[in-house]
């Protein structure tokens, strides 16, 4: 039991977090066959992507306040073995709703991004912990990206069973990583129930902690309505094909890539309110520019991806900052704080998506898809300007 005496090595916080991004859409090419498989609407199917992110965020909620008195090993381990044991679920499922059923439970595996993120918190401070962090979420960004390719061709040699069985391949494989590898980071045996709930109070009431959970939310909010629009753009604005639509959609996937490898770069230096600063920034002016040229007639897919590639970037300098504030306003209330604020960005995300979607129509073109990501690129700067100056205030009270 090597792992219940030392700190875990940065891979197996990042085999956590990759393992549960791989999880949301590795099997996304596999819907229309799951689909006929089981005889049901593809609109029945999709279920298994929006109400699993769904129970992602209450699972988030719950898990945080759990990994401050238990620990983020045995949180850690229960979401993987529960994970591995609804994948066998969803394998052997005879029909959709017992499929959705299992899906749903393999939610659990959500927790394993609060973990990740928690346990670095846990071990470093201020700007180390960011530039860890940063690096930890690189993971978030490669999976996403490669994933879907990979569901695609297991589901063309294999059918989609082949995805869901190597989902649950792959948790084994962490979970016996994490149960070796993965010691405990709480110090002092975690914060009971009782005292976290006394704590609430004052994380509620920090404004800085809403600031760094608001910047969080909605500069992935730019993200999520890409995810919700740009489907529906690349067909019907810029006419092309689904292959092309899914090379474009690596585009903010690489940006997020290297906005991350800068954060666990340039944090430490820089410092983590100005990266998030920066990070807000750059959305903003990427994603006003690209409405700028669609107002302008200038229609070209080159200009509208580049532009999420670069917002892309933006992100990945905000988020790893942003969930390092958040965690920084009360340390012992680490993962209550960082579940709080991934159940936020999820569920902000999603509604998100969801309104760019039902903005979209035939004709509208690219603008109320851009629209929505200018609006929302605006509240995430808006919100660390509000953190900064409510930082100054506090330093002339001082």
């Amino acid at each position: 039991m090597t792992g219940a005496r030392t700190p875990p090595h940065p891979m197996t916080l990042v085999a956590l977090s990759g393992l549960a991004a791989l999880s949301m859409n590795v099997f996304l090419p596999s819907l229309p066959g799951m689909a006929r498989d089981f005889g049901v609407d593809y609109a029945i199917m999709q279920l298994s992507v929006s109400a699993y992110i769904g129970a992602c965020a209450v699972l988030q909620l719950v898990g945080g306040p759990l990994s401050d008195q238990w620990g983020r090993r045995p949180v850690a381990l229960v979401g993987l073995g529960v994970f591995a044991v609804a994948t066998l679920g969803t394998l052997l499922a005879p029909d959709a709703a017992t499929f959705l059923l299992f899906r749903l439970v393999q939610a659990m595996v959500a927790v394993c991004m609060l973990v990740s993120r928690a346990a670095v918190r846990d071990m470093y401070e201020g700007e180390r912990a960011a530039s860890m962090i940063g690096y930890v979420t690189m993971g978030m960004a490669v999976v996403p990206m490669i994933a879907p390719v990979i569901g695609g061709v297991l589901d063309e040699a294999f059918g989609w069973r082949a995805n869901f069985a190597a989902m649950g391949l792959l948790g084994l494989i962490v979970l016996l990583v994490v149960w070796w590898d993965m010691g405990e980071t709480v110090r002092g045996g975690g914060v009971p129930l009782r005292q976290q709930m006394r704590n609430y109070p004052i994380l509620a009431r920090s404004h800085r902690f809403w600031g760094y959970c608001l910047a969080a939310t909605f500069s992935s909010g730019c993200f999520f309505a890409y995810l919700g629009g740009a489907p529906f753009v690349g067909e019907q604005v810029f006419g092309l094909s689904p292959a092309q639509v899914g090379y474009f959609f690596a585009a903010p996937s690489i940006g997020f890539l290297i906005g991350n490898f800068m954060s666990g770069r340039y944090t430490a230096v820089i410092g983590l309110n100005r990266m998030v600063l920066i990070g807000s920034l750059v959305c903003l002016v990427a994603l006003y520019l690209s409405l700028l040229a669609v107002l302008l007639g200038l229609i070209e897919p080159l200009v509208f991806f580049g532009a999420i590639g670069v917002m892309g970037l933006g992100n990945g300098l905000v988020m790893p900052n942003a969930n390092t504030g958040m965690m920084s306003v009360r340390p012992e209330l680490a993962g209550t704080a960082s579940g709080l604020g991934g159940a936020m960005a999820v569920a902000g995300g999603a509604a998100l998506s969801a309104l760019a979607g039902a903005l979209l129509r035939p004709g509208s073109g690219a603008t109320p898809l851009l629209v929505v990501m200018c609006a929302s690129a605006t509240a995430a700067l808006a919100s660390i300007l509000w953190v900064l100056r409510r930082e100054r205030q506090m330093s002339r009270v001082g």
